[in-house]
């Protein structure tokens, strides 16, 4: 077993896990309603952002794949790494999606027919589960890292699915939003 990285403190980490996921999605909401137009001194894409963004997302979920077969390999330490990258290519994500959408602001799809249904459906449930995985993904690296390896195990199985799903749908909006922008 792993030594631990975190001391155990659950109510210390609970409100801090809380507060950190409800400010983080209050600024969401809050920058994606404001657009800023700024003059770039040099040719500047702002849809480049969204391209990073799908890049991020392919990055995270061959990530997840790798931290779930790392895992079932019982090979921890590589387990651990990965997941912390893929933390970490999500803050990443996580910086350039508010830039993107504060300087681009939103594009509407333009597909038609059944296509149509089927891109809503995906943003849809993307958007809803991307809204609500930031607390899970936070309770599941703080049980790992506080060597409750219980309790981790048991979130991981909700939230490595929701979290894969999330970046796997993040990717397919890009691809499909994309010669719309």
């Amino acid at each position: 077993m792993l030594r631990p990285l975190l001391q155990r403190n659950d109510k210390k980490a609970r409100r801090v896990v809380i507060i950190f996921s409800l400010v983080l999605f209050i600024a969401i909401v809050a920058l994606d309603r404001h657009v800023l137009h700024p003059a770039y001194p040099f040719p500047f894409d702002v849809h480049l952002f969204a391209l990073a963004n799908a890049i991020i997302n392919s990055g995270v979920s061959i990530l997840l794949l790798a931290g779930l077969w790392s895992v079932k390999r019982k090979n921890y330490v590589l387990h651990r790494n990965i997941m912390l990258s893929a933390i970490f290519l999500s803050v990443l994500f996580l910086i350039s999606y508010v830039l993107h959408h504060l300087f681009a602001g939103d594009t509407r799809f333009g597909g038609q027919g059944a296509i149509r249904y089927i891109y809503y459906f995906i943003l849809t449930t993307h958007i809803i589960l991307a809204a609500v995985i930031l607390p899970f993904i936070l309770f599941t690296a703080y049980r790992a890292l506080s060597a409750d390896y219980l309790n981790h195990k048991r979130l991981a199985r909700i939230t490595w699915p929701l979290w894969l799903y999330i970046s796997i749908t993040g990717v397919l909006v890009y691809i499909m939003i994309h010669p719309y922008y």
